[in-house]
């Protein structure tokens, strides 16, 4: 089996070529810093062809036989369990991501798939009764048509196939704008594994543009009838700002400023390494990811001895190396950000637990003991940085956790049951993790967040609803006695 070639290409229109912009997008290797692809960027004009091919075939696929489109869906996931360890090594390349998180995507990436195989055979009709006299009514389940993709730089490939992967499966058509910073791991390798599991021409799009030449345009035009996006609260925002005007569906996966919860009668053991796990794999690049820990004063210390010394037990380093968990940050510019908040925080009061020594763009776990009000627990660190905030009590745990825009995922150990369930509905976030940690995704489960953390529910029956809509055809059989 040959490995994937001309991942640096756009796929538009069932063909491989180059973009028609101006500009070129590199691809860099995060650890290397050496150019793993480059791209001739895609245009408008490439933009357009691309929603204008999609709209044609869309609806050829969306009558196609639902065991045919379910054949095809399975035979993806066939190829990606047989492509596992070159998918694994493109994003150990482009994304900096560890051995340990690449096995974890790629595994997940799959599951997704495998959920979607089932789609195509949940694009029912049913009958329903009408309160009109002899009236029939049909709800039909619908695909929405052509699906706009927009994909993230830290779980490339997992968080870009799971709304593409249900889009195809509902008998969408999909044209897919993956992160600048990955756009093989996120994009062009996805459009190999459809091509090859037999998606026809035209249902499926890759583009890598440059923002710079593009705007707005990928989510401005008009024939997109959704835009999914994974990224920054910031963009997302913006997005959903842009697709309210022109009434389009959105989801929107954004940012998140985690709290991990310590109570008194925790298990402080397992609690300091669910912690260390939660913070620091992928270097702390998941929106999930432990952003503050408030731990209770009483055990505070405790927590603290043991957080620092399983910190500094971590592998830090080389992505290639099996048991590295901190990696390398996606480009040097993110360790110029970490720094510059970490000085802002210490200036503003922050205890320094442990330093983490920065080489290139790799940098070691960093703690910091402070309050919710320091810039390193008011931001979303989005690296291997964690502020460490003593609280009284639950109560004062709740309202710290609470006192954020953000409401993605959290997680709280306690060995008392009752207490942690009592707290976690009162927690303002999507998801919650009692006696484990924040970074948590399954394909079989609602995944999403609260207040600035985005709209839409990923996973299982959810996804089948975000992509899809309903049609109400009525079908009078006997004739209706009008007042008139």
């Amino acid at each position: 089996m040959e490995t994937y070639r001309n991942l640096d290409l756009q796929f538009i229109d069932g063909g491989w070529r180059n973009g028609k912009g101006s500009k070129q997008v590199e691809s860099i290797n995060p650890y290397t810093q050496e150019t793993y692809a480059t791209f001739q960027a895609a245009s408008l004009d490439d933009i357009d062809e691309a929603y204008q091919s999609a709209k044609e075939h869309q609806p050829a696929w969306s009558d196609m036989n639902p065991f045919e489109r379910n054949g095809i869906m399975r035979k993806a996931a066939e190829i990606m369990e047989r492509r596992k360890d070159e998918l694994i090594d493109i994003l150990v390349k482009e994304s900096g991501s560890t051995i340990i998180k690449a096995e974890q995507e790629v595994e997940l990436s799959i599951s997704i798939v495998r959920l979607a195989t089932n789609f195509p055979f949940a694009m029912e009709t049913t009958v329903n009764q009408s309160m009109v006299p002899g009236k029939t009514n049909y709800l039909i389940r619908k695909p929405l048509g052509v699906v706009g993709v927009i994909g993230p730089f830290n779980y490339p490939m997992y968080l870009a196939m799971r709304s593409v992967a249900p889009a195809l499966a509902t008998g969408n058509s999909v044209v897919l704008k993956p992160s600048s910073s990955t756009p093989v791991s996120g994009g062009t390798v996805l459009g190999k594994i459809f091509e090859e599991a037999g998606v026809p021409k035209g249902v499926m799009h890759v583009l890598t543009p440059k923002t710079s030449e593009i705007g707005d345009a990928f989510y401005e035009h008009p024939i997109p009838k959704m835009i999914s996006f994974t990224g920054s609260t910031e963009v997302g925002t913006h997005i959903g700002e842009i697709a309210g005007k022109n009434v389009k569906n959105t989801i929107l996966e954004l940012g998140g400023n985690n709290a991990f919860v310590v109570l008194d009668d925790a298990d402080i053991e397992k609690a300091a390494r669910g912690a260390v796990f939660g913070r620091f794999l992928h270097s702390g690049q998941i929106c999930m990811s432990v952003n503050r820990i408030i731990v209770e004063e009483s055990v505070m210390e405790e927590f603290c001895e043991k957080f620092v010394e399983l910190a500094k037990t971590i592998k830090v380093g080389d992505p290639e190396k099996k048991d590295t968990l901190v990696g390398p940050l996606i480009s040097h510019s993110a360790i110029e950000r970490l720094q510059k908040e970490i000085k802002q925080a210490k200036e503003e009061g922050a205890e320094m637990l442990l330093e983490g020594k920065v080489d290139g763009n790799v940098m070691g776990p960093t703690i910091l003991k402070g309050t919710n009000d320091m810039t390193t627990a008011k931001n979303e660190m989005f690296g291997p940085v964690v502020t460490v905030i003593p609280v009284k009590d639950d109560e004062e745990a709740l309202k710290v956790a609470n006192d954020t825009e953000a409401g993605l995922s959290g997680a709280l150990h306690t060995t008392d049951k009752e207490r942690a369930f009592k707290f976690a509905q009162k927690w303002e976030t999507g998801m919650v993790h009692i006696n484990d940690q924040s970074v948590n995704d399954e394909p079989y489960i609602a995944f999403g967040g609260e207040k600035m953390s985005g709209l839409g529910r990923f996973g299982r029956e959810h996804s089948l609803d975000e992509f899809t809509t309903y049609q109400w055809i009525s079908d009078q059989v006997k004739p209706r006695d009008y007042p008139f």
